[in-house]
Order: C-alpha cells, then sequence, then structure tokens
C-alpha cells in the first residue's frame, strides 16, 4: 500500500480538484459545476474564483451566464449562506441543504424586529413586487417592505429576502446596471425538475462534493453541505466503490485527472479553497488570522499551495503585500497573475505593484 499523503500533497491534490492546477476550465459554468458551490456573497469575489478555475473567460462572461443563457445563478444554499451555483444543480441543493435553515432564520427576524406576523407580510411582499414586476433589485425590494411596514433596518432586509427565498426559492439571476436581481427560480428558470429522493440527493452531494474537494472526510463535507454528520457519511457509503482512502480518514475518487503541483496565482475574496474542509491549515498556516479577518475571507495570494500575501485593488491598480519576502519566481509568476487579474476584470492597464513585505 501506497504511503498516505502528506500536507503538500493533499494541497496538490485539492487544488487539482478545484481546477486551481492543471488544466482549466474552458467556460464559466464549467468552473462553478466542478466546485458545485462558490460562496457568492461578494459579486467580485465569485467573478475573481471563476477567474481563477479559466482559461478564455473574463468577468463579463460571469454576468452574462447569470442574464442571457440563465445558466448560472446565486441563491442561499447550504451553511445558510450566498452561493453561485449552475441552473441545474440549483434545485436540489436548495431542496437537501435549506429546511434545516427554517427555525435559524425565524430565530435571527425575532433578532431584527420582525415578528411572525409581520415575516409572513414581508415574504408575501417580496414575492408579489416579483411577481407583478419581475426581476427586482435589493434596493426595489426594500421600497416595498417599507411600504408595507415591515422592518427593513439593520439585517432585518437580508433575513426578510432569505425567508421569502427558503419558501419560494428566490434566486439572484438577472444582472441590471451592476446590480443583481432576484426573481422566482420558476419564473427564471422554468419549471422545477422532478426532485430527488433524499438518499438520491445524498449520494449525488457525495460524488460531486468530492469531485471539486477531494480528498475530504465525512467531517469536511457534512461542514461544507451545512448537514448532519450521519448524511455525509451516508452519501459518502452509497458511492464507496467509487472512493480510494487517501490517509488520515480522507478519502477521494477513484477516477481522478493526475495531481499537479500545487498553483502560485491570485485568489479573491471568499475564494472556495477555504471554504470547503473543516481546517483552512494546510493552506494558511500561521496566516490564517492575516487572511480571515472578523468573517471576512480576504483577497490572497498563494505560493505552490501556500498563503503567501494579500491584495488589492486600489486605482484601478493590483497591489501585491507579502507577509514575508517572496522567491523570485514567485514574484513573476504573481506580478503576471495581477496583470491577468486586471484584464479579466476590464480595468486599465497599469502596472501591478509589489509592496514591501510584512
Amino acid at each position: 500500500m501506497p504511503p498516505a499523503p502528506g500536507p503538500d500533497d493533499v494541497v496538490a491534490a485539492r487544488c487539482t480538484a478545484q481546477l486551481l492546477s492543471g488544466p482549466p476550465a474552458t467556460t464559466a459554468e464549467d468552473a462553478v459545476r466542478r466546485v458545485l458551490a462558490v460562496q457568492g456573497q461578494d459579486p467580485r469575489g465569485f467573478r475573481l474564483a471563476v477567474r481563477a478555475r479559466t482559461s478564455g473567460v473574463v468577468a463579463a462572461d460571469v454576468d452574462a451566464a447569470l442574464t442571457g443563457p440563465r445558466s448560472l445563478v446565486v441563491s442561499w444554499l447550504n451553511r445558510g449562506t450566498l452561493h453561485l451555483v449552475t441552473a441545474e444543480d440549483f434545485w436540489w441543493l436548495h431542496d437537501l441543504t435549506t429546511p434545516q435553515l427554517a427555525a435559524e432564520s425565524a430565530r435571527r427576524l425575532q433578532q431584527e424586529g420582525v415578528d411572525p406576523v409581520l415575516a409572513e407580510r414581508g415574504i408575501e411582499t417580496v414575492v408579489a413586487a416579483i411577481t407583478e414586476h419581475g426581476p427586482r433589485t435589493r434596493e426595489e425590494l426594500r421600497a416595498a417592505l417599507d411600504a408595507a411596514g415591515v422592518p427593513t433596518a439593520g439585517q432585518a432586509l437580508v433575513h426578510v429576502l432569505l425567508a421569502a427565498t427558503l419558501r419560494h426559492r428566490l434566486i439572484r439571476g438577472p444582472v441590471r446596471d451592476r446590480e443583481h436581481c432576484m426573481v422566482l427560480a420558476e419564473h427564471w428558470l422554468g419549471p422545477a425538475p422532478e426532485p430527488l429522493d433524499r438518499a438520491a440527493a445524498l449520494e449525488r452531494l457525495a460524488r460531486r462534493y468530492l469531485a471539486g474537494h477531494g480528498p475530504a472526510a465525512d467531517r469536511d463535507l457534512a461542514m461544507w453541505a451545512k448537514l448532519p454528520l450521519r448524511d455525509a457519511r451516508a452519501g459518502l457509503a452509497a458511492i464507496a466503490d467509487e472512493t480510494v482512502p487517501a490517509g488520515d480518514g480522507l478519502v477521494d475518487l477513484a477516477e481522478r485527472a493526475p495531481v499537479q503541483p500545487a498553483p502560485t496565482r491570485l485568489l479573491g475574496n471568499f475564494d472556495p479553497v477555504l471554504h470547503g474542509w473543516v481546517s483552512r491549515q494546510p493552506v494558511l498556516g500561521a496566516h490564517d488570522p492575516d487572511v480571515v479577518l472578523g468573517g471576512v475571507f480576504r483577497s490572497f495570494a498563494m505560493a505552490e499551495g501556500r498563503a503567501v500575501a494579500l491584495w488589492r485593488i486600489a486605482g484601478d491598480r493590483v497591489r501585491i503585500a507579502p507577509f514575508e519576502p517572496l522567491a523570485a519566481r514567485a514574484e513573476r509568476v504573481l506580478l503576471a497573475d495581477a496583470e491577468a487579474v486586471a484584464g479579466y476584470l476590464g480595468l486599465p492597464a497599469k502596472a501591478p505593484v509589489l509592496e514591501a513585505a510584512g
């Protein structure tokens, strides 16, 4: 039996599974399909997640997929967080990962001053506005709720929209004037497909999760989907004949492209490479508090699969701030990738800046 993979091997294998190494996807849809669900509360972040996993794609292609062919959507799914998914994956992921969010949703509404009566009124108002007027922006829905006397201050608006999503399958589909509009899934995507039974959905979840995150353990899957551990184990057990041990309780799909060396590149905020497993230690190491600050996952650079810098865009220019001095090769690769980021986002052609370490 071959030796269990070490930490570097696991990072390389996961980066290959995530399309950060090896042949990239050639469409936004294929990149999202591989990861299954890309954390989507930050519009630039999910567009940059697509960039890091594709070739020949620009940010405008993501907007086009949301608005034209309607092949990508954003909605609250696993962990009660907004995620970018393919249209065909939305239905079964919604049915599988959102029912358990209802109790927490009701509690948060109460905390925001939205009692059950007001919550029902808010849900009805949101659905009526979208049904009557079509896709609505967040501010248009806020105005409708304000007119109906439903609280929208603080986080109340977000939690009313979440409650409406859980009940009526709302999605963020079309982009209008750079604003994401909410719409009913059935209105935007067409009739819902025949639902999967729970066992079949868990089997599909396990297979698709491992395709974009393996090697991984049952607890990683349970955390990522926010499902009970028994459900994660049931899904993995259903595909046991398709998996192989990968050491320390990890498993991976038996049919897998060869592992490629871990990459050196820039990743956007909330990148999926930090959200698929219980521990971020293999990628962030001692720099976890530098990258993850107050629940915000900042844009960072990795060199050979390890976090080495933060980066930002200031004055239409990419600025890289290393934690420590970078090797010459890493500098060259990251500066070239910074130029690629600017081109992808349609920024003016300005030379990126490498700031002093520390």
